[in-house]
């Protein structure tokens, strides 16, 4: 299967939305932050500097990742998330290793993220693709027990 990667436009939001709660649902619960963030990616996101990201197949969408402005030189990898009918299919680590070529590109010093033990296939890939695991800060997300970043 042969992905592009896609940047944001409006009529994309829906996606973003869906595989986002799809999978927070299936394993957690959406919370507040979540959901204004998936509904208003607009603001939450992209006129902080942020970036949204879709793998498409063919004329499919079938994935999404985020770049969140958290500071200066600091973004946070986020909202990652794959249609699940295209699970095992190398979409998660097509958009991972696109949100942190863009992240580079972009100039950024420092990606984290925040993700939880359960999703094993995530911190699999993380990993993989040279995030280093770091004490997790506390606070931003109920589920996260798991924190890892990469410096450029």
């Amino acid at each position: 299967m042969e992905l592009q990667l896609i940047d944001y436009q409006p009529q994309y939001q829906p996606y973003f939305e869906k595989f986002n709660k799809a999978w927070l649902e299936e394993f957690f619960v959406v919370e507040p932050l979540d959901k204004w963030v998936l509904e208003n990616p607009d603001e939450a996101m992209l006129n902080q500097g942020g970036k949204i990201y879709f793998a498409a197949a063919g004329d499919v969408i079938i994935g999404t990742v985020g770049l969140r402005f958290i500071e200066e030189g600091t973004f946070e990898l986020t909202k990652m998330a794959v249609d699940k009918a295209y699970h095992g299919g190398g979409a998660g680590k097509f958009l991972c290793q696109a949100g942190i070529d863009k992240a580079r590109e972009m100039g950024v010093k420092k990606l984290i993220l925040f993700s939880s033990r359960v999703l094993k296939n995530a911190i699999h890939i993380y990993h993989k693709l040279g995030f280093t695991e770091i004490p997790v800060k506390p606070g931003t997300y109920g589920r996260a027990d798991i924190m890892m970043e990469i410096n450029f």
